[in-house]
């Protein structure tokens, strides 16, 4: 049992991709140390540059939106640091550390708040749910083909 009697939830896992736009301006450190610095502990990390195809299977969840040419050009444009994350609520706790997509809008003390310049080069991508984290894992660490 936890505080207040309250049952202590098992850790979760969920997924963040540090972008191209952070890799280049070298920012994987702060980015990571960040989640660290929460308690968070890594479990799996990586950097690669993602093939069109992979970024396509990624995200594949906004391949009928306008934006998704453009969500597949930009992570697509250079390294990326793929990292699973283990702790209390990750997915929910992640999120709400990373902050709105749109940095202008992300309040600040939340990475995108601090360091986004844009909407694409927001800095990070963070599953929002368990079944999002599932697939992307997936896509990330064992792309298909």
């Amino acid at each position: 049992m936890g505080e207040k009697g309250q049952a202590v939830s098992a850790p979760e896992e969920t997924l963040i991709v540090v972008k191209p736009d952070a890799v280049k301006r070298g920012l994987v450190g702060e980015i990571v140390g960040r989640f660290e610095a929460k308690g968070f502990a890594i479990k799996r990390m990586q950097m690669t540059t993602m093939s069109r195809a992979q970024a396509e299977d990624f995200y594949s969840v906004h391949r009928d939106k306008p934006f998704f040419g453009e969500l597949v050009s930009f992570i697509t444009s250079g390294p990326v640091v793929g990292v699973v994350l283990s702790g209390r609520d990750a997915a929910a706790t992640v999120r709400r550390m990373v902050g709105a997509t749109k940095s202008w809008e992300a309040s600040p003390g939340t990475i995108r708040g601090d360091l986004g310049l844009g909407l694409t080069d927001n800095t990070i991508h963070a599953s929002d749910s368990q079944d999002s984290f599932q697939k992307e894992q997936r896509a990330f660490f064992n792309p298909a083909g």
